[in-house]
């Protein structure tokens, strides 16, 4: 099978990876041991950019269960596990292409390498997988029945083609299911962030000034975590309502121009581009910690810290100096790529379960169910609310069901006081 990945022998070790996370992913489980008897994917050949970790490595081994033929290429190049990228090729004759560290060039070849399979469903974290479809490989688009797209950036960018009415196939918005932003990007991101930075820094939460720049799903959970730890949490938002309610939350909300000068800690996590910027740098404290959890590393602007800077040199794995004119240190965490992927090992399985079913089942939906027009959809409230379902018999919590006499009053407008 074709691969392009780091070292085949770590291929055992993936493997054992990717059965401790399975532990905790029953319901993505569940879907796999379905689709093994029926085969619902028989015939789709499904090209994925995603994060090349043990869940997305479970993912894989669903749809490979499912019947598909599975090309599967990093979102990120400094999120894959070699272990994980070596048992795909060894153990499940997926289609690999992915190395940690990877080179931008050598990023975008494994992007094309995926798209060689001639895919009739794209699976994307970021939407890069469809960029490249909708700019260097336009003839493959007549072929694609569908998409998912994993991220709040990616979904994002996929509402812009829409809007210019240039999106070429129909998407469903993994991100936007309750099941996944509510839970993977409050809980997973905000445990994550804080294992990264505590994984490459080892430095102290408690007592510490934390600015987190950005109160979506993400931010919350990232604030939730350094509070937890004793942090004193700063938000820096542009949404005056994401900002009021870090405020009744219990958070001190300020500029960032503001918050540069006190914080100790920064973490961006907003999906936009120079969040933190020149004349952040120039007033943060000697030794702030930089970091980004959100999704490109454009959202810290890096150019500047360095034109700004009389030297810079790697001072721990993922840690790099930025020394300034007047003697003061910076220090990047991950090259500003995500913290929980690039120092860590991402979301806990646990999260991800969730999440990646919706990936399993949107697809099966995508190829079952009736044609969509070029669109971004939500995913099916049905699918949603099995997802949750599962999820809550594995781990055996039982919740009431409505009486008749309920669904009637809900459903009636005559029923008052």
């Amino acid at each position: 099978m074709d691969h392009d990945v780091k070292d085949l022998s770590l291929a055992e070790a993936g493997k054992l990876k990717m059965e401790w996370a399975d532990r905790d992913m029953p319901v993505l489980r569940q879907i796999r041991e379905r689709f093994a008897a029926t085969k619902p994917l028989k015939g789709a050949r499904i090209a994925a950019c995603l994060h090349v970790t043990s869940e997305t490595g479970n993912l894989v081994r669903t749809l490979i269960a499912g019947g598909a033929e599975t090309a599967l290429c990093a979102s990120n190049p400094l999120s894959t596990q070699d272990d994980v990228a070596a048992s795909l090729a060894v153990h499940y004759g997926a289609r690999v292409y992915a190395k940690k560290g990877e080179d931008n060039d050598t990023y975008y070849k494994h992007i094309y390498q995926s798209l060689d399979i001639k895919p009739t469903v794209t699976m994307d974290d970021g939407a890069d997988l469809v960029t490249a479809i909708h700019t260097k490989r336009q003839d493959l688009a007549a072929g694609v029945k569908g998409g998912t797209e994993e991220t709040t950036t990616g979904v994002i960018r996929l509402r812009s083609m829409e809007r210019e009415k240039v999106l070429k196939y129909p998407v469903i918005a993994i991100n936007d299911a309750l099941t996944k932003h509510f839970f993977d990007n409050r809980y997973g991101t905000g445990q994550s962030t804080i294992d990264g930075i505590l994984r490459s820094t080892n430095c102290l939460f408690a007592g510490a000034q934390v600015a987190v720049v950005g109160y979506g799903w993400c931010g919350r959970g990232v604030a939730m975590r350094a509070h937890g730890m004793g942090s004193s949490v700063i938000i820096v938002e542009v949404d005056p309502l994401r900002a009021l309610e870090a405020v009744m939350d219990g958070y001190r909300v300020m500029p960032l121009a503001e918050a540069a000068r006190v914080a100790d800690i920064f973490v961006t996590v907003t999906g936009n581009r120079s969040c933190v910027r020149a004349e952040h740098f120039a007033v943060m404290k000697d030794g702030a910690i930089v970091a980004n959890s959100g999704h490109f590393n454009v959202e810290l602007d890096l150019e500047s810290l360095a034109a700004m800077s009389r030297g810079r040199r790697t001072i721990r794995p993922f840690v790099e100096e930025f020394a300034l004119e007047d003697g003061r240190r910076i220090y990047v965490l991950g090259e500003g790529r995500l913290i929980n992927l690039s120092a860590a090992e991402g979301h806990p399985a646990a999260v991800m379960d969730m999440s990646f079913a919706n990936q399993a089942l949107s697809v099966e939906r995508l190829l079952h169910g009736d044609a969509l027009e070029k669109k971004v959809y939500a995913v099916p409230r049905d699918i949603d609310e099995e997802v949750a379902r599962l999820k809550l018999a594995a781990l055996n919590v039982k919740i009431d069901t409505l009486t008749e006499a309920q669904r009637e009053y809900l459903a009636s407008w005559k029923l008052g006081t």
